[in-house]
């Protein structure tokens, strides 16, 4: 259920990238929230800095000004150790390329996420328990019976499907998705869509969408547009 409180609000960021002696301004101030259990849709063209934003809102990236708060606290302050924890804890993130590891089945890229949060020292007691986890999970995307597959004996739709599933292992309250059709044929990506609206439901958490697309933007509870760095008022 959608609620007006806001899990995410960044306040008036900025991000600058220097190219040599250039400096690029990429975000111009952008002021926005993300509100708890809702599917918010950042639409814009290729370059317009949705994945900026994005990465920004997940902790991938920090503001060259400005802040982002997750229910008042400013996470970017944090140290980067506490960071990561964090990162880890409250957000999954799903991409348009899948980032699977080739050598690893199914199941085992989708624990990977739970045994980072193990810890080096951790994670061999973990193991066990992550790969049950991934089971789970995947069985929640409808992958159960190809969990033993590595990446190379799936279908690009089964691969997102998989790394749909990674980002949801350690139950994250935002699951951040970067064009996660992008790779994928029309059919294929209408499954996967349709498919993460299910998941936001049964798991609860938010789900933050960007993409070039508006009718997958559509398909959101409320859509922002972003247009050279800066939201359309």
């Amino acid at each position: 259920m959608t609620s007006s409180e806001p899990i995410l609000r960044a306040e008036n960021v900025v991000k600058d990238y220097r190219i040599g002696r250039t400096q690029l301004r990429v975000l111009h101030g952008v002021t926005m929230s993300v509100r708890r259990g809702e599917l918010l849709s950042i639409v814009g063209p290729s370059g317009a800095g949705k994945s900026t934003l994005l990465h920004i809102l997940g902790m991938l990236d920090t503001p060259t000004e400005g802040r982002v708060l997750h229910e008042g606290q400013d996470l970017a302050r944090l140290p980067g150790a506490e960071q990561a924890r964090w990162r880890n804890r409250l957000f999954g993130f799903v991409f348009q390329f899948f980032h699977l590891l080739p050598d690893f089945t199914a199941a085992e890229n989708v624990a990977v996420p739970a045994l980072v949060s193990a810890g080096a020292l951790g994670w061999r007691r973990s193991k066990r328990e992550a790969l049950r986890n991934a089971h789970a999970v995947l069985e929640m995307v409808g992958l159960a019976e190809r969990a033993g597959h590595r990446p190379a004996q799936l279908s690009g739709g089964e691969r997102q499907r998989v790394a749909i599933a990674r980002a949801l292992v350690n139950r994250p309250e935002v699951l951040m998705c970067d064009e996660p059709t992008g790779n994928l044929d029309t059919d294929t990506g209408r499954a996967i869509l349709d498919m993460l609206q299910r998941i936001k439901e049964e798991a609860g958490c938010t789900l933050v969408i960007v993409t070039h697309d508006e009718r997958i933007a559509a398909m959101g509870d409320r859509t922002l547009h972003l247009r050279d760095g800066r939201l359309d008022a």
